[in-house]
């Protein structure tokens, strides 16, 4: 703001152009610097944790809720499996079922609204261990930082029925790590790639970065 101040001292009434001219600036920012931080890994007892998250400038940021962030991703679920996975909500829950089915291949509990959040916690479905549907979230956060508004997915304490146990054979982690890991990864980081070029222009570039939120075998 500084600099604006010298270039209206030293251009006199060019408010307009000027103006123009640093609000370019500030989106040139946006789309030269935008990151989605990840991390994936098996914790001590073969849980799932899974991570992502970007930190979106608060020019446009403003209005993205936690249950606006829900309500994209359960969207773009459909679109992206181009319907194969179909998410169902209702009274009862959050249901991903498998075409028009009622097979659903992982249930959710009626969404857990909070100030920042939304979660939604694990009871049931194909790919979950029988013996852990109690265990598991998937939490969809918005919340103010100094840079913005950090947007992230956290999935926690998942138990995958690829994995078989808590003490799954390197086979099972194999198996598990060239599936549904690498596909959970990919389907993140491209929702939030799409969101973000959605408020920030259709062109604004965004890397990937691995962060260490957690210790765990990487998957």
């Amino acid at each position: 703001m500084y600099l604006l101040r010298l270039l209206k001292l030293q251009y006199g009434n060019c408010d307009c152009n000027i103006s123009n001219w640093w609000q370019n600036v500030q989106m040139n920012t946006i789309r030269n610097n935008q990151e989605i931080a990840c991390q994936q890994v098996l914790v001590e007892d073969s849980s799932v944790f899974s991570v992502q998250w970007s930190t979106f400038p608060s020019q446009i940021a403003s209005g993205l809720t936690p249950r606006h962030l829900l309500t994209r991703y359960l969207v773009y679920i459909r679109r992206a499996t181009l319907s194969a996975i179909r998410p169902s909500e209702s009274v009862t829950g959050v249901e991903f079922r498998l075409l028009g089915s009622h097979l659903s291949l992982i249930s959710f509990l009626p969404p857990e609204v909070g100030e920042c959040y939304v979660t939604l916690r694990i009871c049931g479905g194909l790919l979950v261990q029988s013996q852990q549907c109690h265990r598991g979230e998937l939490r969809f956060t918005v919340e103010p930082t100094p840079d913005g508004s950090r947007v992230s997915l956290q999935l926690s304490e998942y138990c995958p029925l690829i994995l078989g146990s808590s003490a799954p054979s390197p086979l099972r982690r194999w198996l598990y790590r060239l599936t549904q890991a690498a596909i959970h990864r990919l389907v993140t980081i491209r929702f939030l790639t799409l969101l973000y070029r959605d408020l920030a222009g259709s062109s604004a570039p965004v890397r990937v970065v691995s962060v260490n939120v957690r210790d765990g075998r990487p998957v």
